[in-house]
């Protein structure tokens, strides 16, 4: 696969990416989730690394753990609470396009074997 074409961007710029019109929207990134994982889990799909990144991050928003530096640290806490939220949305949408230009180019090649 060509890096350009299958680029990761930044968490922060996908949030904003996901309303360009070049782009897929939330509901076509949606429901490629499922594809993406069992793709993943296949082996077909090269995400294993950045999907359990996320998905530390979505633990980690909802967990118990989470609510510890809310009692001591207040605002800080939220503050975190707003940057794994931030990454964990940017993220997600970011490999759920680079999932779909993946899938895009992987229908377009005829499967077949190279007789030599």
């Amino acid at each position: 696969m060509a890096d350009s074409a299958l680029r990761r961007r930044m968490a922060w710029t996908a949030l904003v990416r996901v309303f360009k019109k070049d782009t897929p929207g939330i509901g076509r990134r949606l429901a490629a989730i499922p594809r993406m994982i069992k793709a993943t889990f296949k082996g077909q799909y090269d995400g294993g690394a950045r999907l359990a990144m996320i998905a530390a991050a979505g633990v980690y928003i909802v967990s118990p753990i989470d609510a510890v530096p809310e009692l001591f640290l207040l605002v800080l806490g939220v503050v975190d609470d707003v940057a794994v939220a931030g990454y964990f949305a940017g993220a997600l949408l970011d490999e759920l396009e680079r999932f779909l230009e993946w899938e895009k180019q992987r229908d377009s090649v005829i499967q077949g074997h190279v007789v030599g």
